[in-house]
């Protein structure tokens, strides 16, 4: 980009893709563990690579059947999980389209083992970002440029906490312009190399809340969210930019506090876990019954989802089930969300910001102006005729400065020398760059000029105007009016009327020391009109005084709301207040209380001495 072009202006643009996709849903079956008898015998088979069966608890002899998109059973391994049903998504991200892949399933179940796994047997966090930079790198070139950039973050209790830099800070969940959902003040790192990720990923991972149930040596006891964001840049024009986000997400699984032993913290952390799940499955049922309203706000984890179901992003949720049947009811209850969990479509759609290129106006030095400045210039850049009225009858020249006269005198010759071409547009083709440059500037710094001469010849003509209609105007002297207050429950008249001092409630009086002018004869309607203040008569001030007094030393606190700038709060620090110390001796004791300010006690009683004036009347 040359140096004589800005970005003016982002355009936001939504490339749909071909159809809506639906979530997509997999299970997978953990091994069995125990004796394979009583409880621990299996309650759940395999049909295929598709479909599974689990018993009916009403009838033992009966089977219930699901189908999903994939079903991995206890011999599949990370590789055959990752492989059939993680990676096809990531080719999205290429694209400037979000994807979002969510690990559910109850505690015990196997979630953790298949984002994260081991170094042996590594999850699907570890392979998806190994195959993110590694397509990222392929896909470099002249034409796109990429970045990759990473975020981790839990929701323990409803907070959402950074874990890069971990602090007791709850982070709020904002909705941008274009409906992204981002977390403001969230540690973004940007990574190169899969080293980059394992050297943040790995302290990050300690971070997050972890504890042992009777069920789990080690359960999640926070819902952890892995960011990672793909920039795209275009190396030419138009210099698109694309931006994609892809959602790791290790859900904390929903537990029986009967089976896992919790109480206490344990306890409080699995109604918060339970919560959010639930709140999850009202979103889904939401979305799939086309509900008006989709309940994402109800938890911090669902409005993180808001892109993930029914949002703008390619999704995929692994169901992870235990086999046996003691965790019967557990593992009916994932599949039922899985199912439901399907039937929920998504809109994804690739996003770019397209920056529009304009030229800036050209600048005195063209030294600088590189190849650029042998291409001929646009049409837009050469300037109109527009005036096509002599400069002379439109502004008159003996007025102005002799030097300004003389450009303007130039500019015309110019334009009439073209006149006769029956073109608007100045014939500048043919001069070198820098004189039609110069010329350029040399016309629009003159139009400039000329467009200021105007607005001030106007303004002197408005204000000559003015003048002379004043001087023509007959000179009647303003007499001072009187001014008057009213008052709640009065009306106040001033001295010398219908009231004297010692029958009204207040007095109107000339103030004193008021702002005087001058008063001429010539120029005798600027005289300043008199100022009035109001006094209180002693009598009723001091009256006033005893009434909120004896208020305040034994009202209780919804007697104290009841006076004007007198809340809940303030009430109930004038009671302590009193209890502690004893009565107020006089009202203005008030500003001793500890929260009450001398100006709030000023403002207090200009608020309630009129009004109970008013009710001494």
């Amino acid at each position: 980009m040359t140096s004589h072009q800005r970005l003016s202006r982002i355009e936001f643009r939504r490339t749909p893709v071909n159809a809506p996709a639906q979530v997509r849903v997999c299970v997978r079956l953990r091994p069995s563990v125990g004796t394979g008898q009583g409880q621990d015998a299996p309650c759940v088979r395999g049909v295929d690579s598709h479909s599974l069966e689990i018993l009916n608890w009403r009838n033992e002899m009966e089977t219930m059947k699901y189908q999903f998109d994939a079903f991995y059973s206890e011999a599949a391994t990370q590789n055959d999980v990752y492989m059939g049903s993680v990676q096809p998504i990531l080719r999205h991200l290429l694209e400037g389209q979000n994807a979002s892949i969510l690990a559910y399933g109850p505690t015990g179940a196997g979630k953790t083992h298949t984002m994260l796994g081991s170094r042996e047997h590594p999850g699907v966090i570890p392979r998806a970002v190994w195959d993110v930079l590694q397509m990222t790198r392929d896909a470099s070139g002249e034409e796109w440029k990429y970045s990759v950039s990473m975020s981790y973050l839990e929701i323990y209790q409803e907070k959402v906490l950074d874990l890069l830099q971990p602090s007791l800070r709850d982070l709020p969940i904002r909705e941008d312009r274009n409906h992204q959902i981002l977390v403001p003040g969230l540690t973004q790192k940007e990574i190169t190399s899969f080293s980059d990720f394992e050297s943040h990923f790995l302290p990050a991972s300690s971070n997050r809340t972890m504890a042992s149930t009777h069920l789990n040596q080690r359960s999640s006891r926070s819902h952890a969210v892995l960011l990672i964001r793909v920039g795209q840049t275009q190396g030419w024009p138009p210099y698109a930019r694309r931006a994609a986000k892809l959602c790791l997400i290790d859900l904390a699984g929903s537990e029986d506090n009967r089976r896992t032993g919790n109480k206490g913290l344990r306890l409080k952390e699995s109604g918060a876990i339970n919560t959010s799940l639930f709140v999850l499955s009202k979103v889904v049922d939401a979305l799939n019954q086309g509900l008006p309203r989709v309940p994402y706000r109800d938890s911090k984890l669902t409005r993180l989802l808001q892109d993930s179901l029914g949002g703008s992003a390619h999704s995929l949720i692994i169901a992870n089930i235990a086999p046996e049947k003691r965790y019967y009811f557990n593992t009916l209850t994932s599949l039922n969300f899985a199912a439901k969990s399907k039937q929920v479509v998504n809109k994804p759609f690739t996003q770019e910001t397209l920056p529009e290129i304009e030229s800036k106006r050209p600048s005195a030095d063209f030294s600088d102006a590189g190849p650029a400045a042998k291409r001929p210039c646009p049409e837009e850049e050469q300037p109109s005729v527009v005036e096509e009225k002599s400069l002379s009858t439109v502004l008159p020249l003996e007025n102005l400065d002799p030097a300004v006269v003389e450009r303007l005198l130039r500019l015309e010759a110019l334009e009439k020398e073209h006149a006769g071409s029956g073109s608007h547009v100045l014939p500048l083709l043919n001069t070198p760059r820098r004189e039609r440059l110069g010329i350029l500037k040399l016309l629009d710094e003159t139009r400039r000029e000329l467009k200021t001469l105007k607005e001030k010849q106007q303004e002197m003509e408005a204000k000559a105007l003015q003048e002379k209609d004043r001087a023509l105007a007959p000179r009647v002297l303003a007499k001072p009016r009187k001014q008057a207050a009213v008052l709640p429950l009065q009306q106040v008249q001033p001295v010398g009327e219908t009231q004297g001092e010692e029958e009204g409630i207040v007095v109107i009086k000339q103030k004193k020391g008021g702002r005087k002018r001058k008063a001429t004869s010539l120029n005798s309607e600027n005289e300043a009109p008199p100022e009035w203040e109001v006094e209180v008569r002693p009598d009723l001030l001091t009256r006033s005084k005893e009434n909120i007094l004896a208020l305040l030393n034994s009202g209780s606190v919804k007697d104290l709301m009841a006076l004007r700038r007198i809340g809940k709060k303030k009430a109930q620090l004038i009671v302590a207040w009193r209890n502690l110390y004893g009565s107020f001796k006089e009202v203005e004791d008030l500003g001793k209380v500890h929260g009450i300010s001398a100006k709030q006690v000023s403002s207090f009683l200009k608020a309630n001495i009129l009004e109970h004036i008013g009710n001494l009347q």
